[in-house]
């Protein structure tokens, strides 16, 4: 049925009806779906077809707001995931806006390729993550604590951040299950980093920025890495 839409959609674009602007589709969206927040309305470059974003969410209509689909929109020329795309550079972020004081900082050779990334002291996807990453040289990682997934997260991470050597006692309970010894109290940016993580979107760990903006979730190594690399030229 969704494809079927799709199918006519396109057919009645290349028809030749006049296009309508964002401003009026907004406006015909806004009259379907009382009190829904719309973030944008943009033309694509497919003749009747309006890009709407919801909060993360991305679909589409046609320029009459006739029908609604969710899914991915790809080039048949290009094959190019142009959703995929929309929705990569909609959770972007400035890579400079991030407080950089308030993460664990590891460099790595001449730590010229640069990440960010939220982690949760008892996230194995983390760990996952963190051990492949330590195979990679000329890197900068900074890790922003982010306690969301135990009742216990919290402490484990105020121990970490508290231990003389930061970088180290993260990385040996990260890698190893060591303990951080404790110490006397200190007070952790808690707050701050689920204030941060609410800020820029982070809904689960691990999730990683590249200098970019670029915005990674899950462990996903390779990804990462190219484009670390990508971001660092």
């Amino acid at each position: 049925m969704i494809l079927r839409s799709w199918i006519l959609l396109l057919a009645a674009g290349f028809a030749g009806y006049a296009l309508a602007d964002e401003a009026s589709v907004k406006r015909g969206v806004e009259a379907r779906f009382e009190g829904v927040k719309i973030e944008s309305v943009t033309r694509t470059p497919y003749a009747g077809v309006y890009e709407i974003v919801v909060g993360d969410t991305i679909f589409y209509t046609d320029e009459k707001v006739s029908y609604f689909f969710k899914g991915e929109l790809i080039d048949a020329r290009t094959q190019k995931n142009l959703t995929e795309e929309r929705a990569q550079k909609l959770s972007s972020i400035k890579f400079e806006d991030l407080p950089l004081d308030l993460a664990i900082k590891q460099v790595r050779g001449n730590g010229k390729r640069v990440v960010a990334i939220f982690s949760d002291p008892f996230c194995p996807y983390c760990r996952s993550l963190d051990r492949a990453l330590m195979r990679e040289d000329d890197i900068t990682i900074y890790t922003f604590l982010y306690p969301i997934l135990r009742a216990e997260s919290p402490e484990k991470a105020r121990t970490i951040w508290c231990a003389p050597d930061r970088a180290r006692a993260y990385y040996d309970f990260m890698l190893t299950g060591k303990e951080p010894l404790p110490t006397a109290s200190c007070s952790a940016p808690v707050e701050k980093w689920l204030a941060l993580g609410q800020k820029v979107g982070v809904r689960a760990t691990p999730t990683s920025f590249t200098m970019a903006g670029q915005r990674i979730m899950g462990a996903r190594p390779e990804e990462l890495v190219k484009l670390i690399a990508e971001a660092s030229k």
